[in-house]
């Protein structure tokens, strides 16, 4: 997929697709055939301060870390955004989901994960 703004971190995305946090701070969404389904930016209005990590939970709902603003927000498929983690976080900077629900954030800051 060319014309990305500093691709940083790519994951799965819903419905077969994928999803790729940028340098220039934004998430963009691709479709199942790669083809470009718009960003978080854009679609939600949601300003990013430099987004880190990006992963899909099981319901498809996107988990983004955000480097800058110290915090893991949750997009749901359907409606606003929901701020998950936004205190203990020094440099957050990869996300993963785990199994029973739970969500593994790895920060630089202090060299652990969460």
């Amino acid at each position: 997929v060319p014309g990305l703004c500093g691709p940083r971190y790519v994951s799965n995305g819903p419905d077969g697709g994928f999803v790729v946090s940028e340098e220039c701070g934004d998430v963009q969404l691709f479709g199942h055939a790669h083809q470009p389904l718009g960003s978080l930016c854009s679609r939600l209005q949601h300003p990013f301060g430099n987004p880190a990590g990006v992963c899909t939970d099981a319901q498809g709902n996107i988990i983004v870390v955000d480097e800058q603003r110290k915090e893991v927000t949750l997009f749901p498929r359907a409606g606003p955004p929901v701020r998950l983690v936004s205190k203990g976080l020094q440099r957050p900077t990869g996300v993963a989901c785990a199994s029973r629900g739970r969500l593994l954030v790895a920060d630089n800051g202090d060299n652990s994960v969460k």
